[in-house]
């Protein structure tokens, strides 16, 4: 008899958590236009693009609930990819790099047309470092579905997870 009462009082003290990792809500957003980011970095690697793309509108709306739209929507994303560089990194004894580092930078404007003072325009950086004695174009494709999964990561956080 005692065990029902205690329940029913701690109940009202549970905390709530969402596990979709968004923190929107539903009730005012509804929609998201997410445009495209064309690369604008020296070094140019066409699949990029699209990779990015596909990933940054998976994660959205996987993550969320929210309508993704062209034009006139509660949300909007727009960026482009700015950085996509390769620079040596750690020196062997021979004077020579051992690794090379492959970064990918983004920037992003996330606007927020409901509460302007959510509205962001940053850019996000991601990089991994690989053995200087594999060929780029052997690990590209790989390095760029592991960075594009950060920076995606990254930008959800920044904007719709509202962390």
């Amino acid at each position: 008899m005692v065990v029902l009462p205690l329940m029913a009082m701690l109940q009202g003290c549970i905390p709530s958590y969402k596990f979709n990792g968004s923190a929107l809500n539903y009730d005012i957003y509804k929609t998201i236009d997410i445009t495209e980011f064309p690369i604008r970095a020296a070094l140019v690697y066409p699949p990029l693009q699209q990779t990015f793309e596909n990933k940054l509108l998976d994660t959205v709306t996987r993550q969320t609930r929210l309508q993704e739209i062209d034009g006139n929507a509660d949300l909007e994303m727009t960026g482009e990819i700015t950085g996509y560089s390769l620079s040596p990194q750690s020196v062997g004894e021979d004077a020579y790099a051992t690794e090379t580092r492959l970064t990918i930078t983004v920037r992003v404007k996330y606007t927020d047309t409901k509460n302007p003072s959510n509205d962001i325009d940053q850019s996000f950086s991601a990089y991994r470092q690989f053995s200087s004695t594999l060929m780029l174009t052997d690990v590209q494709d790989d390095l760029c579905n592991e960075i594009c999964d950060e920076l995606v990561n990254l930008i959800f956080n920044a904007t719709l997870g509202n962390w």
